[in-house]
């Protein structure tokens, strides 16, 4: 049904100009914790963990001293050292991400979840008939009077300045006042030349010190570069950041299907009784699992091993854990598996591993108790990983699953 609504607006509206909706939920963990807590509202609150942690979500009132999301812990404590530390629990976020995607599916023509706290709408026509702007405005009020829970907008022609535009609703008084913006085609450029290059979705601290270094800093001066010469110096990466800069993003709101489970197994080419090749193997399936996972945004709360002996018997095995998408913890829960499931001492023809009961979120919200190091250490391998393939660097003991080629 979905579908044949898109390709329906699509059809009769093709020549318009789009009309695209952002929708992030206001500080989203911290309001879960609040509507548990009504004790919690205008504390300062940091949601993370641990004295070597780093700060997974904070409070407008935290925000004020200078508290930010992946700053670590510490820092945080000295910054504002009457902040309120909650661990987090990612199965209430879950839940209530639920309830919200809910809420907006009923009446959303096309919708995406971009993440746990994240929505685009495609909302192409709607003009014609009622008014983007204001069915968006009762869609949001709806959400907040359904489930309690905050939440900004924006629209524009893309994805790209609808994102940044909710931002910048949302500074504009420090979460205090916010602004749902509204950003024409003929206003694109006028509001996103001012802004600083940090803006841009997706550029990250390596890409804007690089920019900076050459004098780039704000969105105008990284627009009128020629393109050519950002693709030579930053590859494709260049291309698609000046494209953003100059208001051009055509990528579709995907609609939205939530995926059950990620899988994959291999089969030996001659069965085998080797154990610590198996296990070499597990370990090189796990980290492509967990790249994915991290990839895509999402996190598992449930491992499945399984194993198919030489004479084709089938045994699984499967553990609940709390949500992750870590390789270290994955790969512990999987060697544990195999270690209890493999008791016959027979050839092996297969193994697989499945990851189930995935829910929204990201590798930095999972690592409530690992160090800024840790954190640092996934983010630099998914980046390399994104560039030159997932098996570009992995765990020698670990045997890589060679990257598809493009």
């Amino acid at each position: 049904m979905v579908h044949f609504v898109s390709t329906l607006l699509k059809y009769y509206f093709g020549n318009m100009g789009r009309s695209i909706a952002h929708l992030d939920l206001d500080t989203f963990f911290v309001s879960c914790e609040r509507l548990t807590n009504s004790q919690l509202v205008g504390v300062p609150l940091i949601v993370g963990g641990g004295e070597r942690g780093v700060v997974a979500s904070c409070s407008y009132e935290a925000r004020y001293f200078g508290v930010r999301s992946a700053m670590p812990i510490k820092m945080a404590l000295r910054l504002c050292p009457q902040a309120k530390i909650i661990k987090g629990d990612m199965e209430l976020y879950s839940k209530l991400s639920r309830t919200v995607t809910e809420v907006i599916e009923e009446s959303a023509p096309v919708m995406e979840k971009a993440s746990i706290d994240e929505f685009y709408l495609d909302l192409t026509g709607m003009d014609r008939f009622y008014g983007s702007y204001q069915w968006t405005t009762e869609l949001a009020k709806r959400v907040t009077k359904e489930t309690g829970l905050p939440i900004s907008f924006a629209l524009s022609v893309n994805k790209t300045v609808s994102k940044i535009a909710t931002g910048e609703g949302k500074n504009k008084h420090n979460g205090s006042t916010k602004l749902n913006l509204d950003i024409p085609e003929t206003m694109v450029k006028p509001f996103l030349n001012p802004l600083s290059i940090r803006k841009i979705p997706m550029l990250g601290e390596v890409n804007f010190n690089l920019l900076s270094r050459i004098g780039i800093r704000k969105i105008q001066a990284l627009s009128e570069m020629p393109a050519e010469i950002l693709q030579q110096l930053m590859g494709k990466n260049g291309l698609d950041y000046w494209k953003k800069a100059n208001g051009i993003d055509n990528s579709p709101v995907q609609p939205y299907r939530e995926r059950k489970s990620i899988s994959t197994e291999h089969t030996f080419s001659q069965d085998t009784i080797d154990v610590a090749k198996i296990k070499g193997l597990l370990i090189g399936m796990v980290e492509k699992l967990a790249f994915q996972l991290r990839s895509e945004l999402w996190l598992t709360s449930t491992v499945t091993l399984k194993i198919r002996y030489a004479n084709f018997d089938n045994e699984t095995k499967q553990c609940k854990i709390p949500l992750t998408s870590s390789d270290h913890v994955l790969l512990r829960i999987a060697e544990e598996l195999f270690d209890n499931l493999y008791k016959r001492r027979m050839r092996l023809r297969l193994v697989g591993v499945q990851f189930s009961g995935l829910a929204r979120g990201t590798c930095q919200i999972n690592l409530f108790e690992d160090s800024v190091k840790l954190v640092s250490l996934y983010q630099a391998m998914d980046h390399l990983k994104a560039r030159y393939g997932y098996d570009a660097v992995n765990r020698c003991a670990g045997i890589p699953l060679k990257s598809k080629s493009k």
